[in-house]
């Protein structure tokens, strides 16, 4: 799991599936989506961006809501799944189409 230091969240995004989660420290769902995201970490990458650090990547992206889980693949943009999911319910919904 990858925690976003710098805005450098284009650099990190690759070809396989990355998941970028959008969170904040003060955030109870999100706090709770920090299991979610624990089990998931050996199947996909996984970029966590602090909204309160990086409001210009939060705002590009049209986060409105948190916790909110972008999907990418090959760097594109294919998924934007929001609030909190179990480990499972959230897996289903990556592989959706």
């Amino acid at each position: 799991m990858i925690y976003l230091e710098k805005n450098n969240l284009d650099e990190l995004l690759d070809d396989n599936i990355t998941l970028v989660d959008f969170y904040a420290t003060w955030c109870g769902p999100c706090k709770m989506m920090d299991t979610t995201m624990e089990e998931l970490k050996d199947k996909y990458k996984i970029i966590k961006v602090d909204t309160d650090k990086f409001k210009d990547i939060a705002f590009k992206y049209r986060i409105m809501s948190i916790p909110t889980i972008l999907v990418f693949k090959n760097k594109e943009l294919i998924k934007e799944i929001v609030g909190f999911h179990a480990s499972e319910e959230l897996e289903n919904k990556i592989k959706e189409d």
